[in-house]
C-alpha cells in the first residue's frame, strides 16, 4: 500500500467514512480509501483532524510530520506491543565489539558492492567518462573483511564513498553543478535530491525497524548520538544506491525535474525544491517504494517497502543467533 504525502501548505487531512480527504479552503484536493494507505508524511504547514488521526491510529497506520528538508518533526504510532525480548537482546548485542564488527563488515560491504553496480551502470551509459575512480572503489570492497575494528571499516567506507561519488557525479550534465557529495546545507540541486531522499529513507526504515520489534535508536555502525536513529542509519547504507541515488538519477536525467524546481535557500548558500519541485519528487519516490525487485536467493519479487522489512527480519534473527550472518541487500 502506498504512503500518502501532503505538501499542499494549508491543507488538512479529513475523515468521510472509511475514506482520508485532503482538503483546503473547503475544496477537496484528494480522495484515498483508508485501507489502500500504509503511511502518511506530513510535510510542512499541514495540518489533521482529529477524527482522521484517530482513524490512522486505530488501522496502525504511522503518521509523520516532517519539515520540507525531510528533517522528522514527530511520529505518531499506535500503542502497539513491543518486543520487549527482542529489544533486550539488541542492546547486549549492541555492546559486543565482534557483534557490532560482523554487522558493520556486511552492511558496508552490501553498500560498497551496490555502489559499484550503479557505477558501473553509469559508465555504460557514459562510455566516455572517467573509470579511474572505480579501481579505488574495487579496492574498498577487497578491504572490507580484512578491516580489523570499526574505526578502519569507517575509512574504508569513506574511502569508498569518495571513489563512487567520482564514478556518480558523471551521470549528470555540467550545467547541474554536481562535483561533489555535500550537505548541511547542499549547495547545489543534486545534493538537495540526495540529501532529501536520504532522509525519507530513513524514515522508512524506522517503520520497518520497529514493526518487527527493533529499537531503531541503537544502532551498531552509526555512533548513538542523541535524536539520531542510529540502526536505521546503518541499514540507509546498503539502500542508498540502488533506492536513492538512481531515483535522483531518473528524476533529473528523464527531465521530470527541471532548474525551475529549485530555489536558493535564504539566507546561505543551501538549495531547496520549489513547492511543485517537492510533489515531483515526493510522487516519485512513493512509486520507488512499491517499485518491484527481486528477492535475493529466490525468484519472488517484492516492493522495496517490503524489502525493508525483510532486512529489518534478517537483522533481528542474525542478533538472536538464529542465523550465522547478516546478507545485506544486493542490487542487481
Amino acid at each position: 500500500m502506498p504512503t500518502l504525502y501532503v505538501t499542499e501548505p494549508g491543507a488538512r487531512i479529513e475523515k468521510e467514512y472509511k475514506r482520508l480527504l485532503v482538503t483546503k479552503h473547503d475544496a477537496v484536493l484528494f480522495r484515498v480509501p483508508l485501507h489502500q494507505v500504509s503511511e502518511v508524511v506530513l510535510v510542512g504547514y499541514v495540518g489533521v483532524t482529529t477524527p482522521a488521526l484517530l482513524a490512522l491510529l486505530h488501522a496502525q497506520i504511522p503518521v509523520l510530520l516532517v519539515r520540507r528538508t525531510g528533517a522528522l518533526v514527530g511520529r505518531l504510532l499506535p500503542p502497539t506491543p513491543k518486543n520487549l525480548p527482542r529489544r533486550r537482546n539488541q542492546y547486549r548485542q549492541a555492546d559486543d565489539p565482534a557483534v557490532a564488527l560482523a554487522l558493520t563488515r556486511a552492511i558496508v560491504a552490501g553498500k560498497l558492492r551496490n555502489q559499484r553496480v550503479l557505477a558501473l551502470r553509469v559508465l555504460r551509459r557514459h562510455p566516455g567518462g572517467d573509470r579511474a575512480p572505480l579501481a579505488q572503489l574495487y579496492a574498498a570492497e577487497k578491504q572490507v573483511a580484512a578491516a580489523p575494528d570499526l574505526g578502519t571499516l569507517r575509512g574504508v567506507e569513506g574511502s569508498g564513498a569518495r571513489a563512487y561519488f567520482a564514478l556518480y557525479r558523471q551521470a549528470f550534465a555540467p550545467e547541474w553543478n554536481f562535483t561533489d557529495r555535500n550537505r548541511r546545507p547542499p549547495k547545489d540541486p543534486i545534493n538537495a535530491l540526495l540529501s532529501l531522499g536520504y532522509t525519507m529513507l530513513g524514515h522508512a526504515l524506522m517503520t520497518a525497524l520497529e514493526a518487527v520489534g527493533l529499537d531503531p535508536y541503537v544502532g551498531f555502525f552509526h555512533a548513538e548520538k542523541y535524536g539520531r536513529p542510529a540502526l536505521a542509519l546503518d541499514l540507509v547504507e546498503e539502500f542508498r544506491a540502488p533506492f536513492v541515488d538512481s531515483l535522483v538519477m531518473r528524476v533529473i536525467n528523464w527531465q521530470m525535474l527541471k532548474p525551475q524546481h529549485f530555489l536558493a535557500e535564504e539566507p546561505g548558500p543551501g538549495v531547496l525544491l520549489t513547492d511543485q519541485g517537492l510533489r515531483l519528487f515526493l510522487r516519485e519516490f512513493g512509486k520507488q517504494l512499491e517499485s518491484r525487485v527481486q528477492l535475493q536467493g529466490t525468484g519472488r519479487q517484492l516492493s522495496y517497502r517490503k524489502h525493508f522489512e525483510v532486512q529489518a527480519r534478517r537483522l533481528a534473527r542474525f542478533l538472536e543467533g538464529e542465523a550465522e550472518r547478516y546478507p545485506p541487500f544486493w542490487a542487481r
